[in-house]
């Protein structure tokens, strides 16, 4: 059961890193929905390995197939199924850590949890992983999108030290108009280097990834225990390599006053209501308000490197391991359609959840 994640709108992943392939079983979504494949193979294509010199050079199409729940590309209303086959798989390359302990990996809390490791390229810890959550997260957004106005737009919005600036104007386009996938185009060139620096010397660097969602409706997410805000969290806290994930003001909001910090209120020449500003980050009491959501994630340095590193073996003997394999040497530009599927999975659950909820939102004329 703890390889899925939702309530309604539901994802279960399948598969490893290395193994036959990996998929994904969606249960929840309504009859009816029109699903375009293409779209989904564009959201795989953003992620997928080996799309420039600054990622794994491992070569995936990653082309997904449909095993059920579509019928002329409508869903049916039974658990929509996608496997995508691993056609590039190399566990040769991963012998030399099968019984030695990668420092800050998965390894040795996976051998002590289930008395067996799958050391080829971590199996299940793997991010290959991730690919299944993107294409449920492009199924998700396509939903979603058939009803509403909803946006969802990820960017790296800092690597290691180098930070862009606060910027307007961002796009998709200018988001991938370069290999980093950072929309300051400025920036994204010294975050190119510092990657490559990394690369060449065999080490790793983390960064942030900043999400921006407008278009949601006033309603989404059921306190206390389901609400909004900790279902984003708890989504980000579930893709490997993160550490750390802010709403609005985040953490900057401990260090402001009160009569700062609070969102006033006003009515615009509409007659909506809004807030003159957005700390909230869009959510207040677990709930949407109709702003835009923001929030940032914090990714880690990828763990694997190749450089020599101390460590021990399984019977506790001192080695040292420099790894080999294929890795990134920063998850960052692979991660932002990631963290957006994620976001897509998370409203397109809250969006059915409030649907169940709220009988005068479904039948006004009742």
């Amino acid at each position: 059961m703890y390889n899925s994640f939702g309530h309604i709108f539901r994802i279960t992943t399948f598969g490893e890193s290395h193994g036959v392939g990996i998929g994904v079983v969606i249960d929840g979504i309504p009859s009816g929905v029109r699903i375009d494949q293409d779209d989904i193979q564009a959201a795989l294509h953003r992620r997928r390995p080996g799309q420039s010199d600054i990622t794994t050079p491992r070569k995936e199409s990653d082309r997904v197939e449909v095993i059920s729940g579509l019928y002329h590309g409508i869903t049916t209303g039974a658990p929509l199924t996608f496997l995508i086959r691993n056609q590039d798989a190399k566990p040769d390359d991963y012998q030399q850590m099968e019984t030695v302990f990668r420092p800050s990996h998965a390894d040795f809390t996976y051998l002590h949890k289930y008395g067996i490791k799958d050391h080829r390229g971590s199996g299940r810890a793997s991010a290959r992983e991730t690919a299944a959550r993107v294409a449920a997260g492009a199924v998700a957004k396509q939903m979603l999108t058939s009803k509403s106005q909803i946006e969802v737009l990820a960017w790296v919005q800092a690597i290691g030290g180098i930070e862009m600036p606060p910027m307007e104007g961002i796009s998709l386009h200018l988001i991938d108009n370069n290999e980093v996938r950072c929309p300051h185009a400025e920036t994204a060139l010294q975050m190119r280097q510092l990657i490559i620096e990394m690369q060449e010397s065999g080490d790793s660097v983390g960064g942030i990834i900043a999400c921006h969602t407008q278009g949601l409706p006033i309603g989404l997410g059921q306190p206390v225990y389901a609400k909004l805000n900790a279902m984003l969290a708890s989504a980000m806290f579930s893709l490997p390599a993160v550490k750390g994930f802010e709403l609005g003001s985040g953490f900057a909001g401990t260090r402001m006053k009160g009569s700062m910090h609070n969102d006033a209120f006003y009515k615009d020449a509409h007659g909506a209501i809004h807030t003159r500003t957005n700390h909230s980050g869009g959510i207040q009491g677990g709930i949407s308000n109709g702003e835009p959501i923001t929030f940032q994630v914090g990714f880690k340095p990828v763990s694997t490197i190749a450089q020599s590193q101390s460590t021990v073996d399984t019977h506790g003997t001192e080695v040292s391991l420099a790894a080999k394999g294929r890795h990134d040497p920063c998850v960052l530009p692979r991660a932002v359609p990631i963290v957006e599927a994620m976001t897509w999975i998370v409203l397109a659950d809250a969006w059915l959840m409030h649907r169940n909820s709220n009988w005068a939102s479904i039948h006004p004329s009742e």
